[in-house]
């Protein structure tokens, strides 16, 4: 286990770090599934199960691990997954995240559930390579759908100002799952924190967020879950079709729309066939629906259904670079992490999620020469 002397060499121990330093609540936010936590550990699991068949005797003197994906590349085919409210984990937050994307050279997706607004996340990575002279592929901005659509194209527009590239819509939260950890012990954003991209503007001029005034009124942890989980159902529109939904986007941004929470083939076929522009393997890091499989159980279906017309992206159980490997070879173009970088910044900053990217390249570069 990594010391004050010895930095962490596995994401294992970047997490274990990171639990030592995070209050028990926000680890468990952040670590946790919904219901029995079966998909979440299945993530993992179905990962463990897949071996590597290694060829021998082939030149592996100069292993490149750099690709491409829209024209843009990167020295990994790792991206940075969105996650919500990355204050709480320490340090800036998104924008230790953003930078350390920015200093490696890889992409970024920034939850509209941020504690920093989307304008100063661009700011920040945009410093970092005028600084180092690195490029770095634009940043993406996950999107929700709410039932207020003029909430959702607000956010589309600041987006288009400030050249976010894609929006990444995540399609598998028609509801909220039953997350029993935020149950428990609910989280709340102290004072003087807000979610600048979806509160209005009322709101996050307020030392209070909007979220903890509906917190005040309840008596319980269970009850202000009870409650986030309404006010996320009244937000988040269950009623969306693919005609409907694919037809509003596409006539309100010329932004590339891709789609996150696919899981079956017949989904898969219908985005492509609806326009997306590519397609995330997710099943929310299991903290959606419980019975479901793992993210890497239902890619060579996706990949078969899409037969390369758009990239397809996989995130959920990424805890090696070996596991990016193995994705990849069942067809993935790219996998996204997100956990990780949480550890990561809680450990220490931007300096911890670039240790978290130094790592996983280190074990991928490694696992690519090894398996021939």
């Amino acid at each position: 286990m990594a010391t004050t002397s010895s930095p962490p060499l596995t994401l294992r121990e970047v997490e274990l770090a990171a639990k030592t330093k995070l209050p028990q609540h926000i680890y468990e936010f952040y670590a946790s599934g919904s219901d029995d936590e079966k998909a979440l550990r299945r993530n993992v699991d179905a990962f463990n199960r897949l071996l590597i068949r290694p060829r021998v005797l082939i030149d592996v003197s100069r292993v490149d691990t750099s690709t491409k994906l829209f024209g843009w590349s990167s020295p990994l085919p790792i991206s940075i997954a969105p996650s919500a409210m990355q204050k709480l984990a320490g340090g800036q937050g998104e924008l230790d995240v953003a930078m350390a994307a920015a200093s490696m050279g890889v992409n970024v997706t920034l939850s509209s559930q941020s504690t920093t607004s989307l304008e100063d996340v661009q700011a920040a990575r945009q410093k970092v390579m005028r600084d180092t002279g690195r490029q770095a592929p634009p940043p993406w901005m996950q999107l929700y759908l709410y039932e207020d659509a003029k909430k959702s194209v607000n956010l589309i527009r600041r987006a288009e100002a400030a050249s976010y590239e894609a929006l990444v819509l995540t399609v598998d939260t028609p509801v909220l799952g039953n997350r029993l950890a935020e149950r428990r012990t609910a989280v709340v954003l102290p004072p003087g924190m807000s979610l600048p991209n979806t509160e209005t503007p009322s709101h996050s001029n307020s030392k209070l967020p909007s979220v903890n005034r509906l917190l005040m009124n309840a008596r319980t942890a269970t009850e202000a879950a009870d409650l986030l989980a309404s006010a996320g159902s009244r937000m988040h529109s269950s009623s969306l079709t693919w005609a409907k939904t694919m037809s509003f986007l596409r006539g309100v941004t010329k932004m590339k729309i891709i789609l996150k929470g696919i899981m079956t083939g017949e989904d898969a076929v219908l985005a492509v066939e609806h326009g997306a522009d590519a397609i995330i393997v997710s099943n929310h890091g299991g903290r959606q629906l419980s019975n479901t499989c793992a993210t890497i159980e239902a890619l060579p279906e996706i990949v078969d259904a899409v037969k390369g017309r758009v990239p397809v992206i996989l995130d959920g159980g990424i805890k090696t670079g070996a596991d990016a490997f193995k994705a990849l070879a069942l067809g993935a173009d790219f996998v996204s992490i997100g956990r990780p970088v949480l550890w990561g910044l809680a450990y220490d900053g931007q300096n911890g999620v670039e240790s978290v990217l130094h790592i996983l390249e280190r074990e991928f570069s490694r696992t690519m020469a090894l398996a021939g």
